[in-house]
């Protein structure tokens, strides 16, 4: 498997960084609108106040910043001895190490944007 090259040139850092952004930056924003649809679901559904289900929420979204951080860090760590091994035992399946990064980077986004969101909900509510 052959990695990406690093960017050489100004416009070509540039690019770099601007589909990492997207790639995070879509994943924050789409769990900082669930968790303050959540916020607010579950405000109007549940009995409790917004001190409880504001941490609950804010709790999940971090547990879901630690899984994609953790697994990210794993990829890098261990992701080219999987690859190794997974061609050595011949398992014909498509999983890189790459791809094992991208999909860990959108979990961490997605977490960190529901943490935000639950910030931003019950500030604006009045924890």
């Amino acid at each position: 498997m052959e990695r990406a090259a690093r960017p050489g040139s100004a416009s070509e850092l540039w690019a770099w960084i601007r589909d990492r952004l997207r790639l995070v930056g879509s994943a924050a924003l789409v769990g900082g609108v669930l968790a303050a649809l959540g916020v607010v679901g579950s405000l109007l559904l549940t009995q409790y106040g917004l001190a409880v289900v504001s941490t609950q929420l804010f709790s999940l979204a971090a547990l879901c910043f630690g899984f994609g951080l953790l697994g990210w860090s794993g990829s890098v760590l261990a992701g080219t001895g999987v690859e190794h091994a997974q061609r050595y035992l011949d398992t014909d399946t498509d999983w890189t190490e790459d791809d094992s990064r991208r999909a860990m980077a959108r979990i961490g986004g997605f977490g960190f944007g529901g943490m935000l969101g639950v910030i931003c909900v019950a500030s604006l509510l009045g924890v």
